[in-house]
């Protein structure tokens, strides 16, 4: 007699070049209140379903998602949990983006009277505005939660000598370098060692600079290294190409959006970035996004801003994904990558 499968079914999309696969069934969704309290129930109970998910052969190293919620409550049209191949992140940017074109496109659900859609995860609720393009594909800008810098110039050694961080939050805390000052620049070419120096730069960060969210302790932890390159400024406009490497060693092919929420507060704090101006953010592909300033308040006693981040996302599957109960390899497995010079 045959045994029974598991199936799931997803829906995969890519934004700026990144993957994201939002869970639509087959797995019982996350419990809780809130959001946050639905990722504490996921990572305590559909931890098994995220290596599924993620690893190969089903995913790859790079793998992100989310399972779909509901709300925090009315103000809101659904929530997300995010994933990816280490842990259950705060927030996801370049996700949020992928959420947003999926409802809008799908008719999950309809847009409120302003043209957005409400979304909640760990981190807060962020307010995606959807617009159509002239090639009939929509366009989301999405308003991130209050992000701040939290420190400026934070001397870090490396192996290619010592540079500094500024370290940000923009939904997860971010150390942004200037990759120049370590001899390098953000390029395909250069991400083995990028890699490399993202993991001895947050093993420094972590040891001497513990990061904890003031109001809800479970948001914590310095998720992803930035690196960037200042490619120009002029008069309302900075440019810049930028990776994140995030979790273990994982690799944002986009300019990862809540990254570009943290840099915008980093440069709004120096003073690089008005809020009449705009943020012109490559990312490792080429691809791009745009960040502004829409507002500046108080969090957690600090200066913050109210960023917006646009891009877009699209399509790339329907699946429906099978874990056959006599499996040898039931949910996957994941092969080390070679040795960063």
């Amino acid at each position: 007699m045959t045994a029974p499968s598991r199936l799931i079914s997803t829906v995969d999309y890519h934004t700026a070049g990144e993957p994201f696969r939002i869970v639509l069934g087959g797995v019982r969704p996350p419990r809780g209140a809130t959001v946050l309290d639905k990722r504490d129930d996921a990572i305590a109970h559909l931890d098994d379903i995220r290596v599924l998910l993620t690893h190969e052969p089903r995913g790859h190293a790079d793998m992100y998602g989310c399972f779909l919620t509901e709300p925090d409550d009315d103000g809101a049209d659904f929530g997300l949990v995010f994933f990816h191949r280490e842990g259950f992140s705060t927030a996801c940017g370049h996700g949020s983006i992928a959420a947003a074109v999926w409802a809008y496109t799908t008719g999950y659900t309809p847009l409120r009277e302003d043209g957005t859609v409400v979304i909640d995860v760990p981190s807060g609720r962020v307010t995606c505005a959807v617009r159509d393009t002239e090639d009939g594909h929509p366009r989301v800008a999405f308003r991130n939660i209050a992000s701040s810098l939290h420190a400026r110039d934070v001397p870090v050694p490396t192996r290619r000598g010592t540079t500094t961080a500024d370290i940000a939050y923009g939904g997860a805390f971010y150390a942004m370098v200037d990759a120049g000052s370590l001899g390098l620049r953000v390029h395909r070419d250069r991400l083995p060692r990028l890699i490399g120096l993202a993991a001895e730069i947050k093993t420094h960060l972590t040891k001497y600079h513990p990061l904890t969210d003031p109001e809800d302790p479970r948001i914590n932890g310095l998720y992803g290294v930035i690196f960037y390159d200042r490619l120009g400024t002029a008069a309302g406009r900075v440019e810049e190409r930028n990776v994140t490497v995030f979790a273990d060693g994982q690799v944002d092919r986009s300019p990862c959006g809540s990254g570009t929420s943290a840099r915008i507060a980093a440069l709004a704090a120096r003073g690089e970035l008005t809020q009449d101006a705009v943020l012109v953010n490559h990312g490792i592909l080429d691809t791009t996004f745009l960040g502004r300033i829409t507002g500046t308040t108080m969090a957690h006693g600090r200066p913050a801003v109210i960023p917006e981040i646009e891009g877009t996302a699209y399509l790339t599957g329907h699946h429906t994904l099978v874990m056959d109960p006599r499996d040898e390899l039931p949910t996957g497995f994941l092969l080390p990558s070679a040795d960063t010079p």
